[in-house]
């Protein structure tokens, strides 16, 4: 008997071939190595090698009975595989994606866009595939032993917060330093410890700026102390600490070594294009945005509309930017900085109007029409966004 991986796994069933011509039997071959390469690419997901899912081409596979075969080891012969990709079963029905049937149609539409090249197809398999495999492999964790069960509780109720509203940052952060206080060198704790504080400066919720922006970066400095190779990690750390008044530029090689990491993180790709935003890379910043929501369209990860639109502003693209503006504002209405971005373009755009209504929508979230906003590297950038919301709050300096 082989023993199972310890952590989730996954097998990409060959496809059959529905075109009627043998002779294209190739291609629906070729797309599942597509696939498989794509999500081994995934490094805390085991992905069964290619010469084992293969057994069971021409077969009409009972998902329900590889399920009850994946509770215990398997027999070689069956999914197992010589290699490091030997004796593991298609567990992503077991331990992943129990709850996730769904993502059988998305798949099935975009594996059915074949006019695209099949690397493209096989990408966007990935990017919908990734963020719905750990969320399920998080919730399955949550039962299971861990050194610190309370810590781990913790950072999972604070992380369900970090993705629900602006509004709930505080007590996200009280949670995470709980956790922390359990177990201090808790990597992903630290990293969504520092993302917090982070946000609680750029939604004006932090009572002492100086003193959370200080508390961030210590988080983020001791994140990258045990980051190792997990992309999140690196990509919250980055994030923060680049906000908290880091080189830039070093901030974007440790994302993109997260993307070299893992290619198919679409919060990788979003956060890579916020940073190319403030380091005063418009192009760049949108082309980055625009790849996370290719990889996930559905899943809220963050605000690409935010990226994508703000870059628009500071291009003077503002036709192009309000629209994108208020998606992100639709997105989270909690959330003040695509408010400041969508009353600045107005201003620039001789709608004052309009550009005086977004402010006082702006005033019922948060007390600062004005920011700081030294995140933006680049003056000319920092000055188009100042001066138009100081033409958009009516001031004269």
């Amino acid at each position: 008997m082989l023993p199972l991986p310890d952590k989730p796994s996954i097998a990409v069933l060959p496809f059959a071939n529905m075109s009627g011509d043998p002779e294209q039997e190739y291609f629906a071959d070729g797309m599942v190595e597509e696939i498989i390469t794509a999500l081994s690419r995934i490094r805390w997901l085991f992905v069964i090698a290619r010469n084992s899912s293969f057994t069971y081409k021409g077969q009409a596979v009972d998902v329900e009975r590889g399920r009850a075969r994946a509770r215990g080891a398997l027999r070689p012969g069956r999914l197992g595989a010589k290699g490091r990709n030997a004796g593991a079963h298609h567990r992503a029905a077991d331990r992943c994606l129990d709850g996730h049937a769904s993502l059988g149609r998305p798949l099935r539409r975009l594996v059915g866009r074949c006019i695209r090249p099949s690397d493209k197809v096989a990408s966007s398999v990935a990017g919908v595939i990734e963020p719905a495999l750990r969320a399920a492999e998080t919730a399955r964790s949550a039962g299971r032993p861990t050194n610190n069960l309370t810590a781990y509780d913790l950072y999972l109720r604070a992380n369900a917060m970090v993705w629900s509203s602006a509004r709930q940052s505080p007590e996200a952060l009280r949670l995470m330093e709980q956790a922390i206080a359990r177990d201090p060198h808790y990597g992903p704790a630290l990293a969504w410890a520092a993302y917090c504080c982070y946000r609680l400066l750029v939604d004006d919720r932090s009572e002492d700026r100086a003193a959370d922006a200080l508390k961030g970066a210590d988080f983020a400095r001791r994140t990258l102390e045990m980051a190792g190779d997990d992309p999140g990690v690196l990509t919250n750390a980055a994030q923060a600490l680049a906000y908290f008044g880091e080189d830039v530029g070093a901030m974007m090689a440790l994302v993109d070594r997260a993307l070299a990491l893992n290619p198919n993180f679409a919060r990788g790709w979003l956060v890579s294009g916020t940073l190319r935003l403030w380091a005063g890379q418009p192009d760049i910043a949108i082309k980055h945005a625009e790849a996370s929501l290719r990889l996930s369209p559905r899943v809220r990860i963050g605000t690409s509309s935010l990226v994508i639109g703000a870059a628009h502003f500071v291009s003077r693209r503002f036709d192009e930017a309000v629209s994108n503006l208020f998606l992100a504002i639709q997105e989270d209405p909690g959330f003040p900085l695509p408010y400041r971005c969508l009353a600045a373009c107005y201003a620039h755009m001789g709608r004052r109007d309009e550009a005086q209504a977004i402010v006082e929508r702006l005033r019922a979230i948060s007390p600062v029409v004005v920011p700081d906003a030294s995140f933006l590297r680049n003056p000319e950038d920092r000055e188009l966004f100042l001066s138009g919301l100081r033409l958009a709050a009516g001031e004269t300096t």
